[in-house]
């Protein structure tokens, strides 16, 4: 990989059926996410999904690239910026912004977001690994 190279982009559905297995495999039952009564009282107006279980797309995206190199060295540095609700469809995009010779590796810092369907930004940041 070099210098302005893409990253293959990762698309999913997020609906409320993948929100609630979410909820069960991380234990995390907020009632943002699987409340609907409470979610339609929120300021989102209905449930969210879990803002980990968007960026995990970001992961696969980079294991699409780099395979068990992001495994064993892959460090992410995100932000969140919009909330993803059922319904939406995300795309995780991603760019090489450098590539550092150091010895027999290579340390590949890239630029990584997570769109929604309408455009906007659910999730923007960098990740970060070495490449032997």
């Amino acid at each position: 990989m070099r210098k302005g190279d893409a990253l293959p982009t990762v698309e999913k559905s997020i609906d409320q059926a993948r929100i609630e297995q979410y909820a069960r495999a991380s234990g995390d039952f907020n009632p943002i996410h699987v409340d609907h009564e409470f979610a339609a009282r929120s300021q989102f107006g209905g449930t969210i999904a879990h803002g980990m279980m968007v960026a995990a797309t970001i992961s696969e995206m980079m294991t699409s690239a780099f395979g068990r190199d992001w495994a064993e060295s892959g460090k992410m540095k995100i932000r969140f910026r919009s909330p993803v609700k059922p319904g939406q469809r995300v795309t995780a995009r991603g760019s090489v912004r450098s590539v550092t010779e150091s010895g027999n590796a290579r340390r590949i810092v890239c630029s990584v977001s997570v769109t929604k369907d309408d455009g906007e930004t659910a999730i923007a940041g960098q990740t970060e690994l070495t490449v032997a």
